[in-house]
């Protein structure tokens, strides 16, 4: 008998994509039950609401307090560890916000965790990536300890819409730490897709050549809907910041188009594409790596080629 506790990602009132990933991933464990916690403030009714909809989801708990107005790892692990009692296991996305919190509630349960969840082979058994994604290895899990896990949201897809579970407001008895505050949060704004979840993403690499050249890039994107992105290359040169890098040490994205501009194809960048669907490279070296792996291959002077299709568009 297995129950899932899923750990809902949202900012600005809304749901993460991930969470419905993790539904996914739930599912394989074919599990008596799923239910999700929202841990928000004044939002936290509408959020799960939200949720809710996410078809193979049992029920949602919400937990409104004003001390989860802002995600700190180290004031909603003790919640989440609290809420875990009678759960088999625990599973948050292995994003920004699911690779701080879940070490901690493992933590606090006292138990290992299992990063980056891919597969599910039973209900302690998984696998899951290492070396930069170029082995994959089987774990198993204690059969008598609560499973906490990230999910590989690049591996599972959004489970389906059109689910109706109950939304129930829950109290939850924990001890929450005053020596972490929110301070306040620096976040650049910008209309095109959030990167991790985008269906369409633009990167550009180091042949782009400067931050100024990187306009390319950016128009070629919005032309066709498309969030931006770039290799560590790119980033350590400083034409963009480091909250659009992709690779190993970046996000690991699955979008349907991945369009690779400049990029010579470094085993760190390729960690974070594997499982995109149609990959597309320009780069003027026929050579490069990233031809090796793309499914449509440019060979060219991409500030010759980019505005050719832009204009095709």
């Amino acid at each position: 008998m297995s129950k899932v506790l899923i750990v809902a990602e949202h900012l600005g009132g809304k749901l993460n994509a991930s969470t419905a990933k993790c539904v996914s991933a739930a599912q394989a464990l074919n599990p008596d039950a799923i239910d999700v916690v929202v841990l928000g403030a004044g939002d936290a009714a509408a959020i799960g609401t939200e949720a809710a909809q996410i078809a193979g989801v049992s029920r949602v708990l919400t937990v409104a307090n004003e001390a989860n107005a802002n995600p700190l790892a180290q004031v909603l692990a003790p919640q989440v560890a609290a809420l875990a009692s009678g759960y088999t296991h625990v599973f948050g996305p292995s994003t920004t916000f699911g690779k701080d919190v879940m070490p901690c509630v493992a933590a606090l349960l006292g138990v290992n965790q299992v990063s980056d969840l891919m597969a599910v082979e039973g209900s302690h058994t998984f696998k899951r990536p290492i070396y930069a994604g170029n082995a994959i290895i089987t774990v198993e899990a204690p059969a008598d300890q609560i499973v906490v896990a990230t999910v590989r949201t690049a591996s599972w897809p959004e489970a389906a819409r059109g689910g109706s579970a109950a939304v129930e407001a829950a109290n939850v008895e924990a001890a929450l730490p005053t020596y972490t505050r929110f301070v306040g949060l620096a976040a650049g704004s910008s209309d095109r897709p959030d990167l991790q979840s985008a269906k369409r993403v633009v990167s550009g690499g180091r042949g782009v050549g400067s931050a100024e050249n990187f306009k390319v890039i950016y128009d070629f994107a919005d032309r066709i809907g498309a969030a931006v992105g770039a290799s560590r290359a790119a980033v350590d040169a400083g034409y963009v910041p480091n909250e659009l890098q992709v690779g190993q040490t970046g996000k690991i994205i699955a979008p349907e188009l991945y369009i690779a501009v400049g990029i010579s194809g470094a085993i760190q960048h390729l960690t974070g594409i594997k499982d995109a669907g149609t990959i597309v490279a320009i780069n003027k070296d026929p050579d490069s790596a990233i031809f090796e792996i793309a499914d449509i291959g440019l060979a060219g002077d991409l500030f010759q080629i980019l505005p050719e299709l832009q204009a095709a568009v």
